[in-house]
């Protein structure tokens, strides 16, 4: 899984975002925008006729795709040992795809055709599925199950199924969800209920172990990062604290990994939920809004971080216990009014039952336009179950190809947090962002001050607070450094093999599109610059071709860093803020250190 502040495939098209995105900042900007396209936006909620039947069932499927990891079985009966072996084959190269994980269509086409099965039928295709997930070490659920209207009298049924695999030697399935929203939306007793498995007393007693600091729970506001865990066996249960006590026991159990960074939503903390975003590479992010509230204080102002990084979103509606029906749904109006405007260009999918929950993660991770919208409560736990359902099936953005490369490159960790841990010494932690990492390797650490990489040894590797023996890209971990002394570490930093040339540099060029500015932009301005895991305050030393840029203008900006040299890669995603100012952009070349702006 690339890292969002990398040069991962096609970071570097900073144009390719929607061009009104700057109208998600700024006070109040792009509030009261119509939908342009006026009545065609279609109504979200999936109306289901009796019978169970969904009163819109397409009759067709798109059709079966090669590579990925969905299989479409017309039928499954009684296969000869041959045909059996060549299912399990098939079966092993489509968990593959999906990192542990397969959906199977029981009564379609290779060519996407509902045609259904008799009971009968569908009995015997499920019965020979589960065969083929015991040959391989896999579990089978049943998702879902629909009635399609093909030829012939008799009701025929096409069943959706999901395959995972019983995880060895710690491979999980693991996704990132950033959590975003306003203060007091309810974020961490959201994460709280979800994680600890009990519901909320309405006076926050949930969230009070997801806080790491006092002023925290004095407050009850987060104001660092967090990290929390939600486990899925391969049956699809949940597996969290309430039966397992330990992070340990849930890894050990789990055959998928959520792994939730909480980010604060107070405006004084941004800094901290920036780097959240462009440092931890979530997959997805999680927008939490209060239902009595609606789109207040920061909420916009993480949607277009989300937005401008091209982090996939869902919403989730919180705190519907506290409103009346017409209060909910005057929130979801405004959140379906914000999404359609043109500067986000999404389509909402209101989810309201288990059906929509299963439909709203299989398209959300193939479409990025489509935005599935929660409306829940923590406190009588309202429609919570939907939103587990839709984690549980939710699939990775990467195939296992994608990952293979990653690993084969050079080790690159990305260092996000420093601790002292007694008797252990100093420790890491981060993303490892390409290559492997095993117990006793030799790494080097840096740029220092004057842009040296110093030698270290990984003695220990603890990943979800368990011991790990070899991390691979994509994943976070913790590493352990020994008597590495702490004072020459910082954030930002990166560990990589002794045999890569890192690039460092002090003055780099960036191709920006200003999100917002009171007034102008112009040369001389001093900014922090978010780049993966790097923040430091860079000063505009030039602005290639104009003088000034206004919000919504586009330019090649030369940046100085002011402290110290830094890590980049070309093609990077940039961040960039001061204030109110914020913009976008992406790395278009670097400069070594020392280099005087006369020489560039």
């Amino acid at each position: 899984m690339p890292a969002r502040g990398g040069s991962g495939s096609g970071s570097g098209r900073v144009w390719g975002m929607e061009p009104r995105l700057f109208e998600l900042f700024g006070s109040g900007a792009g509030g009261g925008l119509k939908n342009k396209n006026g009545t065609k936006g279609k109504k979200t909620s999936r109306g289901r006729s009796r019978g169970g039947r969904s009163s819109n069932n397409p009759p067709y499927l798109p059709p079966e795709a090669e590579e990925g990891n969905i299989e479409y079985k017309l039928k499954l009966v009684n296969p000869s040992q041959y045909r059996f072996e060549h299912l399990v084959t098939q079966m092993k190269w489509r968990l593959q795809e999906g990192r542990g994980e397969a959906v199977y269509q029981i009564g379609v086409e290779d060519n996407g055709l509902l045609v259904g099965l008799s009971e009968e039928e569908m009995k015997a295709s499920l019965k020979t599925l589960r065969r083929m997930a015991e040959k391989v070490g896999a579990d089978i659920t049943i998702l879902r199950e629909r009635e399609v209207d093909y030829d012939g009298d008799l009701p025929r049924k096409i069943t959706e199924v999901l395959v995972r695999k019983v995880p060895d030697n710690q491979q999980f399935l693991d996704l990132r969800v950033a959590v975003l929203g306003n203060v007091d939306s309810g974020k961490s007793t959201l994460l709280g209920v979800l994680t600890q498995g009990e519901l909320d007393n309405g006076r926050g007693r949930a969230r009070l172990n997801l806080f790491r600091h006092l002023h925290e729970i004095q407050s009850g506001r987060t104001s660092s990062i967090s990290f929390e865990i939600l486990g899925f066996n391969s049956k699809g249960e949940v597996v969290n604290y309430s039966d397992s006590r330990t992070a340990e026991e849930i890894c050990e159990s789990a055959s998928k990994m959520i792994t939730f960074i909480d980010l604060a939503g107070h405006h004084k903390y941004l800094k901290t939920t920036i780097f959240g975003l462009t440092s931890y590479c979530p997959d997805f992010a999680m927008l939490v809004v209060s239902a009595n509230t609606g789109i207040a204080g920061t909420t916009r102002e993480h949607l277009g971080l989300a937005m401008a990084l091209k982090v996939p979103f869902f919403i989730v509606v919180s705190k519907v216990d506290l409103c009346s029906r017409a209060t909910v749904e005057r929130t979801l109006r405004q959140l379906e009014r914000v999404l359609k405007q043109p500067g986000c260009n999404k389509l909402p999918l209101l989810v309201n039952s288990d059906d929509d929950a299963v439909t709203a993660a299989q398209q959300f991770a193939q479409s990025p336009s489509i935005t599935p919208i929660f409306a829940l409560s923590s406190v009588s736990g309202d429609n919570l179950d939907l939103l587990k359902v839709f984690l549980n099936i939710l699939p990775p953005l990467t195939n296992s190809e994608e990952q293979e490369e990653l690993m084969q490159q050079l080790t690159e960790f990305q260092v996000d947090e420093i601790y002292t841990v007694p008797e252990v010494g100093t420790v890491v932690g981060g993303t490892l962002y390409s290559g492997i990492c095993k117990e006793g390797e030799k790494l080097v650490v840096g740029p220092t001050d004057q842009g040296d990489f110093l030698e270290l040894k990984v003695c220990s590797i603890q990943r979800n607070r368990s011991a790990c023996r070899v991390l691979r890209a994509g994943q976070a971990a913790t590493l352990a450094l020994g008597s590495f002394d702490r004072s020459l570490l910082r954030k930002g930093m990166v560990m990589v093999s002794p045999e890569m040339n890192p690039t460092i540099c002090s003055v780099f060029e960036a191709e920006i599109v200003l999100l917002f500015h009171a007034t102008t932009f112009r040369k001389g301005f001093q900014v922090t610059v978010h780049v993966g895991n790097v923040r430091q305050t860079a000063i505009v030393e030039e602005l290639h071709g104009k003088d000034k840029l206004r919000t919504g203008e586009k330019a090649v900006v030369r940046f100085r860093f002011i402290k110290h040299p830094e890590y980049l890669k070309l093609g990077a995603k940039l961040l960039f803020r001061e204030g109110v100012t914020k913009g976008i952009g992406h790395v278009t070349n670097l400069r070594g250190i020392g280099t005087d702006a006369s020489d560039a």
